[in-house]
């Protein structure tokens, strides 16, 4: 017997060391909540639950409309149990397309829950699928500032979820993504080189094909397009008062001086600006 109790002694003491070098078990969903946000964990991922989401109104993403409108339709139909399309949101940078999507689910929050997944964490979709397969509720997977350089291969898991993968992700999953490129694999020169002319019709190379297939298998595609000057007044308008301030000639040069010293035009400079101006002394 005592020989079996120095035994066990050990076996107790090996555990415990190994308790130092073995992760915890990742902690439970709490899926009362609206928003998630997907980590990756050494044993397995998990969905944080987002306490209080980013929610900009509607009214304040201006010179969207066309798109605010498809993606509202199609947001709609998705709440209502109807068919609906993956959405890719491309274009000009700080034009409001990731906002946009919030904005969007927001009004349909009671129906939809939005989780947004990192792109390196794509390589774990198909936990992620997994675990959404087998709830009643129904899914946004949103992934911001998608696009990959060459090299990355974690494009590949998006590509089968979206259409091509023998499991087919459920009737209650939705994939919305944002990108400043319109293809989300760059393009090279040398991708041209391998296009043939086959009884006078162009046809792409492989590499081309692969490039341009994942951008494809979003159903809607919206594009974002650089504010005119005029688009970009309207927009430091609506914050500038949305902030408490009174829109003047005085502070329309100032939110043009403002554009020159970024260069540029867009939702965002205008926000930025109008933060600056009203939280300063300009008010």
């Amino acid at each position: 017997m005592a020989e079996l109790s120095d035994v066990l002694s050990k076996v107790d003491r090996l555990l415990d060391r190994l308790d130092h070098f073995i992760p915890p078990l990742p902690p439970q969903t709490q899926w009362d909540a609206d928003a998630f946000y997907w980590c990756s964990h050494p044993r397995g991922g998990y969905l944080e639950a987002v306490d209080n989401p980013h929610h900009i109104p509607l009214d304040a993403l201006q010179n969207v409309d066309r798109q605010k409108q498809a993606i509202l339709r199609n947001t709609a139909q998705y709440a209502a149990g109807k068919p609906a399309n993956n959405i890719l949101l491309t274009g000009s940078r700080g034009t409001g397309k990731s906002t946009l999507i919030k904005a969007c689910w927001y009004q349909h929050k009671n129906a939809i829950k939005l989780i947004e997944i990192d792109k390196p964490d794509l390589k774990d979709l198909g936990q992620l699928l997994t675990i959404l397969a087998k709830r009643p509720e129904r899914f946004i997977v949103f992934c911001d500032d998608l696009s990959f350089e060459e090299g990355e291969h974690h494009y590949k898991a998006l590509k089968s979820a979206l259409d091509g993968s023998i499991r087919a992700p459920g009737d209650n999953i939705l994939f919305y993504a944002t990108s400043n490129r319109r293809h989300l694999l760059p393009h090279k020169m040398s991708d041209n080189l391998e296009t043939e002319q086959v009884d006078g019709e162009i046809r792409p190379g492989d590499s081309m094909e692969e490039k341009t297939s994942l951008s494809e298998r979003f159903g809607l595609l919206l594009t974002f397009y650089p504010f005119r000057q005029d688009e970009y007044f309207a927009a430091c308008e609506y914050w500038v008062e949305y902030l408490g301030g009174q829109w003047s000639d005085e502070v329309r040069a100032a939110a043009l001086r403002w554009s020159m010293t970024r260069g540029s035009r867009s939702g965002r400079v205008a926000w930025q600006f109008a933060r600056d101006y009203v939280g300063g002394a300009g008010v």
